[in-house]
């Protein structure tokens, strides 16, 4: 356990819903939320959303739940979601989110293990499907949208007066446990307060400039770190507008319609992004048109017009690497991404590229104010502030592993820090393997370089116990459709460029393209599309162990 995870005394951290009760005073009929429903876009302002979290906390009361009850969130992002998370802290208990994608068993040992009392459930992926997964002796309260099968429907559960009284929580109480979204095995419970993520939550205010006259897109997982505090709770302290989206096809109207200020992502949108961008003008003249003098500003502006993020002052990407060279590209069109640093262990609060820098791409920034970092003996990065969680819930072995002797969170990433304070991350020291030759191998930086070529989607280095290293990769969507034998150069041109670079024992010995998309549905990628390296490896381990006697192998798998 870590030795002092206090606030500064000299700091006042407030709760979300003490920024309820101030917006709902102040600026009661101004707009917060955005909710598109079948085309049509419904608007919440503070006074509303306030009210309709007050009947929440009403009724939450009146089941006569003990104090700090497990309340589930299983839905994708929507108005109500905000407005349940706020009734759950109301109501003094302790919300409990699920990514919207977990499968049945995810679901069930999350509400087993956090003893789950009742269950918000809406919008899903496959909403009938996971929806009867839910095992029956769980109370399931509906979000309203359609064909959503449970015991109660939302329109039921606030018919009812809200609360009159305004409570505010012991800041040292439980806020949430947000499960993380176990890429290398079960998900564990990651405890926070309302003082270590509400300070995270509160700092980012000035970390990236968010005030009232911003609007942000709420669409990557709320059952995630990051939009969870930089977000859904950021927004309570900012007072900025949320926009939601409707569903993965009406994503660019949606944001189209939002137009908003700042823009936060995560590698394989952005990756995806571009890919769309190109599939309309190929690269060569795009290259062309943004070498010609004005002409190269109109076509920028119409690309980040296309793509309704023109009014954006600061974009932004986290959860994993992102290859350079999309960084740079995107900084030809005029969209400078600041990549950030942090875990659901430290509220997602750890470093950040702010303001961007050309000559710092490639590193996750610098400590953000508050944050400790430091690289240990091991070449680990390690992480002290106040936004640091808990521990982990009911796990109290796990949380003692995490954390140093001396209070510092061990991240698992190993990373530099150059002269000027940035931090760069170098690998995981999870992910780095041992060849048959007894040699180790970080894969993230050979990765990283195999994502620099767009005809490549997704990428995995793997070889424990092999001679030499070896690539599995997917194509680009746009790449499926383009010549055999054009892909094939491309890709042995860059096999053969990475490996000029590598040492002897990091070579790969071949390059593996699987016909088949890593995907959350099939398992190989968690909720915020990280690939489960070890999934992989298992799944795939009989094409990984083969013998092949080409550099290039398409595999059908």
């Amino acid at each position: 356990m870590p030795l002092d995870m206090t606030v500064n005394s000299t700091e006042v951290i407030k709760s979300p819903l003490s920024m309820l009760y101030h917006w709902e005073a102040t600026r009661g009929n101004d707009l917060y939320l955005t909710q598109p429903v079948s085309g049509e876009y419904h608007d919440y302002t503070w006074a509303q959303v306030a009210n309709l979290a007050r009947k929440v906390a009403n009724k939450l009361k009146s089941l006569a739940l003990p104090e700090g009850s497990r309340i589930g969130i299983f839905s994708k992002n929507c108005a109500e979601w905000f407005i349940t998370d706020l009734g759950i802290m109301m109501a003094g208990h302790v919300s409990v989110p699920i990514f919207s994608t977990a499968g049945p068993d995810t679901v069930s040992y999350v509400l087993e293990h956090a003893d789950v009392q009742l269950l918000f459930v809406g919008k899903l992926d496959n909403t009938a499907e996971q929806v009867a997964a839910i095992p029956k002796a769980y109370e399931t309260v509906a979000f309203p949208y359609p064909n959503i099968d449970t015991k109660q429907q939302w329109d039921q559960f606030i018919d009812c007066e809200p609360m009159t009284e305004s409570p505010v929580p012991d800041m040292n109480n439980v806020m949430t446990i947000i499960y993380t979204s176990g890429s290398t095995g079960q998900p564990k419970g990651v405890v926070h307060t309302f003082n270590t993520i509400c300070w995270a939550a509160q700092r980012s205010l000035n970390q990236l400039s968010v005030g009232q006259g911003d609007s942000i897109m709420s669409y990557l997982p709320l059952a995630h770190i990051t939009e969870r505090v930089l977000v859904e709770l950021a927004s309570f302290y900012s007072g900025g507008k949320i926009h939601f989206v409707e569903a993965l096809t009406t994503f660019q109207r949606d944001v189209v319609h939002c137009q908003p200020s700042l823009f936060i992502s995560v590698p394989r949108l952005w990756t995806k992004f571009q890919m769309g961008v190109l599939a309309k003008m190929p690269q060569s003249k795009l290259d062309v048109l943004l070498k010609i003098p004005i002409i190269n500003k109109l076509i920028a502006k119409k690309i980040r017009q296309g793509l309704g993020i023109d009014n954006s002052r600061l974009w932004a990407s986290g959860s994993a690497p992102l290859a350079p060279a999309v960084i740079e590209w995107f900084a030809k069109i005029g969209v400078y991404i600041s990549e950030g640093w942090g875990m659901t262990e430290n509220s997602a609060y750890g470093t950040g590229s702010v303001p961007f820098r050309h000559d710092k791409i490639g590193c996750i920034g610098m400590p953000y104010d508050g944050v400790d970092v430091r690289i240990s003996e091991e070449g680990e990065i390690q992480v002290k502030s106040p936004c640091n969680m808990v521990e982990y819930y009911l796990e109290p072995e796990k949380t003692k592993e995490v954390f140093t002797d001396d209070g510092y969170l061990r991240t698992g990433d190993k990373g530099v820090i150059d002269g000027d304070g940035y931090v760069k991350i170098t690998g995981r020291l999870k992910d780095i393997f041992k060849t048959a030759k007894g040699k180790y191998v970080a894969p993230a930086p050979i990765e990283s370089q195999f994502m620099e070529n767009p005809i490549v989607e997704q990428v995995c280095v793997t070889g424990t116990n092999l001679p030499q290293p070896i690539a599995l990769l997917v194509l680009s969507e746009e790449a499926q459709k383009q010549d055999k034998a054009e892909i094939e150069s491309s890709l042995t041109a860059t096999f053969k460029d990475i490996n000029a670079k590598l040492e002897s024992h990091q070579v790969m010995d071949r390059v593996m393209v699987m016909s088949n998309e890593w995907s959350i549905e099939n398992d190989l990628l968690t909720p915020t599309l990280k690939v489960k390296r070890h999934v992989l490896e298992e799944r795939f381990e009989s094409v990984i162990q083969g013998s092949y006697s080409d550099e290039l192998v398409w595999v059908n798998a």
